[in-house]
């Protein structure tokens, strides 16, 4: 069994009367890929901005290997993060950039030209060294943010929405270089509000919602504890009113419920619920203009559990 790497125990920290971080604990194990969770406001940025030393719990404990992570400790230099706003120097080459962050962390010499090299190649782009980023697309600029992270070979990378912005081209060439770092057995924290890129990328799931721990496990385990098997979509002519939403939860086979604009995201406990549900939407004013069923997802887990969207 792999041993335990971060340990995150009883974390608070408060903007004046209001709470952001309640008493959130996890877990990460050496080599494993925690997808962290949670709609906007959940506690999920300030959540990640402790656990790299950039802001003081008001109470709770972060170790890293038995270490405390605080600013100035020497655990927090065994931590990349990768941001959500690029940290670039648009005006210097992609080299002349690693260089500079490779000097922030005591790198110099041979040492750092080699881990420079080193990164270049694992984000693939050695053939732009030369280049400065502001010629660059958002997927390139975004490895070399994941570039620059990597230099002093951290034991725990964090990244914070690292494909935000990006083409799907790019976006691949991003989960390449991620999973070509689980094969090399990294620790990774991963922020997103793409589903599909945690579902692909996670072998377990932190939700966070309102400063508190939702769930702490494995997709697999999550998607036993969902109700719903199934999931109906259905694009309305318009936004259901907030009376119509709240007979539709009482709904025979609706097991939760979100909207987005005038799109329904309905968690059934069947697939035969659908038909019912759409015929009750009618019967009580709706249009629906489209609709579409599938099996059960990790949007679904986290509707459930949060009874909002990850977008909220």
């Amino acid at each position: 069994m792999s041993s335990v790497l971060l340990s995150v125990t009883d974390l608070v920290r408060s903007y004046g009367t209001r709470r952001a971080v309640d008493g959130v604990s996890f877990r990460v194990l050496a080599g494993q890929t925690v997808g962290l969770l949670g709609p906007n406001g959940a506690g999920k940025s300030t959540t990640v901005a402790m656990l790299c030393g950039l802001l003081r719990p008001d109470a709770g404990e972060i170790l890293l290997d038995g270490q405390p992570v605080a600013a100035g400790a020497a655990a927090v230099k065994r931590i990349g993060m990768v941001p959500q706003d690029l940290a670039l120097y648009e005006d210097l080459s992609a080299r002349e950039n690693l260089r500079l962050f490779g000097a922030l962390y005591g790198l110099k010499g041979g040492q750092l030209a080699a881990r420079i090299e080193h990164v270049l190649g694992l984000v693939n782009l050695q053939d732009r060294a030369r280049d400065k980023p502001a010629t660059f697309s958002g997927g390139m600029k975004r490895r070399l943010n994941i570039a620059a992270a990597l230099l002093h070979e951290p034991d725990l990378l964090i990244l914070d929405e690292p494909t935000v912005g990006v083409d799907p081209q790019s976006r691949n060439a991003i989960f390449d270089t991620l999973e070509a770092l689980q094969a090399q057995g990294r620790a990774l924290i991963y922020t997103s509000h793409y589903m599909e890129e945690v579902e692909r990328l996670a072998d377990h799931i932190v939700i966070i919602d309102h400063g508190k721990v939702l769930a702490d496990d494995t997709p697999a385990a999550l998607h036993r504890r969902l109700p719903a098997r199934a999931v109906l979509r259905v694009d309305l002519a318009e936004p259901a009113a907030e009376g119509v939403l709240a007979a539709l939860r009482a709904h025979a086979g609706v097991t939760a419920l979100a909207q987005d604009n005038a799109t329904l995201d309905i968690a059934l406990v069947d697939n035969a619920d659908a038909v019912p549900v759409l015929g009750w939407l009618q019967q009580n004013g709706q249009r629906p203009l489209h609709f579409s069923t599938a099996r059960a997802s990790l949007e679904d887990i986290f509707l459930n559990l949060t009874g909002r969207t990850l977008r909220d």
